[in-house]
């Protein structure tokens, strides 16, 4: 039955023949290599069978000198749908724009829900997704990919530490984690101000408590900065002429910052030769929608004509009400890059190397230390990267809050 296969695709015609032995002008068409199928006898005098629409033209050339009369009963197959659908090509027309009405109003974003933080930081979220165009009537296809939007996010907005973002049909959720910021836990009760590291003092502003150090001393990590253990004179009660007297003390939770000098060694490496690359900023956008593993081509056919190419590929879902369909759109975007190479001079190896030591010291230590000097301590020149080991002078808070053990 093979050579039947795909008729009802190509189109096959039920034909009736009349005439003596009609039969016989069946076998005639096999014979001119007519496929010809379910042959059944009407009566003696008729007889009905199938061929395939594109054997039309060769069964008319065979009927030519017969006395067969031919009748065409039934047509089926894509061709002749189309055909008649054709025919009537307002109910066509409106049945094509009522499906691309139902796709359109089915990937545009109707709701934009955001949970998981608090309102302050909801009001934030909502603005800045108005300024990146989400918003209610978006068409889905215009946003962003939701790993961009997140990332947007998280650096556009300080107190967020995690954002998630789902695109459920025709709504736009959006889950936040506040940043939760931990702060060094305060000493309840008595306590001194301590050093946290050695330094030399350079300043000191005490608020509540006994400063045990004077600006220009040295000291090492636990030594007591400020303390918390306030010693007054009393008089005595038993002494009558009131010059004798005892040592008294009161504990109270000493305050202040004591900024000191520290030193931190430090070691960066450098290479002399470095490379890069970068976007020419010409690019060239395809899109292609896939089904399975299968894609096919919608928009931009073949590669542009670039020596280097970065390619970024988004895939969209599509949605039909709510339901994800199983087709999505493929969008890539072709973009130019060149590479660049650059020769550093040991100098500027050096001062690229102080400052790349300084800004990973600001980091560690955060903004409210400063750095007020460096010194290279060793400078060599290794595989052809220069490295250095540099010894950095901070100014900084060197406070460190002690409880004062009251049992003493």
């Amino acid at each position: 039955m093979k050579h039947i296969q795909g008729s009802s695709m190509t189109g096959f015609i039920t034909v009736l023949v009349e005439g003596k032995d009609p039969e016989l002008f069946f076998q005639k068409c096999i014979e001119r290599d007519i496929v010809v199928w379910n042959v059944e006898k009407k009566s003696e005098t008729s007889c009905a069978g199938n061929i395939k629409l594109r054997d039309l033209t060769a069964l008319k050339q065979a009927r030519r000198g017969t006395d067969y009369k031919l009748t065409f009963t039934n047509k089926r197959g894509v061709p002749f749908l189309i055909k008649h659908f054709s025919r009537k090509k307002e109910l066509l027309i409106g049945l094509l724009l009522s499906i691309l009405l139902i796709f359109f109003l089915s990937n545009i974003i109707w709701e934009v829900k955001i949970t998981g933080v608090p309102k302050d930081i909801e009001e934030k979220i909502s603005d800045k997704l108005e300024e990146y165009g989400i918003h209610q009537g978006t068409w889905a296809f215009s946003l962003d990919s939701p790993s961009d939007i997140q990332q947007r996010l998280i650096n556009d907005i300080p107190e967020l530490l995690w954002v998630g973002i789902k695109q459920n049909g025709t709504s736009f959720r959006l889950e936040g984690v506040e940043k939760t910021i931990v702060e060094e836990e305060e000493v309840e009760g008595p306590r001194h101000l301590v050093a946290s590291k050695k330094g030399v003092i350079e300043d000191m502003y005490v608020a509540k408590g006994q400063p045990r150090v004077q600006v220009n001393d040295f000291v090492d990590p636990g030594d007591v900065l400020v303390s918390g253990k306030i010693q007054f004179e009393k008089k005595d009660d038993n002494d009558e002429s009131g010059e004798e007297k005892d040592d008294t003390y009161e504990l109270i939770p000493a305050e202040g910052e004591v900024i000191a000098k520290t030193w931190y060694e430090t070691e960066v490496t450098v290479p002399l030769k470095a490379s890069h690359e970068r976007l020419t900023g010409d690019t060239e956008t395809k899109y292609h929608l896939k089904l399975g593993g299968i894609e096919f081509p919608v928009w931009g056919f073949g590669d542009p004509e670039y020596q280097d190419i970065h390619r970024d590929r988004h895939e969209k879902d599509l949605y039909l009400f709510k339901w994800k369909l199983p087709v999505s759109l493929m969008e890539t975007t072709i973009s130019e890059k060149k590479y660049y190479g650059t020769k550093r001079s040991k100098a500027e190896a050096v001062d690229i190397g102080v400052k790349q030591a300084k800004n990973e010291l600001q980091l560690r230590l955060g903004p409210e230390a400063e750095i007020i000097s460096e010194n290279i301590l060793q400078e060599t020149i290794e595989s052809g990267k220069v490295k250095l080991i540099l010894y950095m002078a901070v100014e900084e808070d060197i406070v460190k809050q002690e409880p004062i053990d009251q049992g003493d």
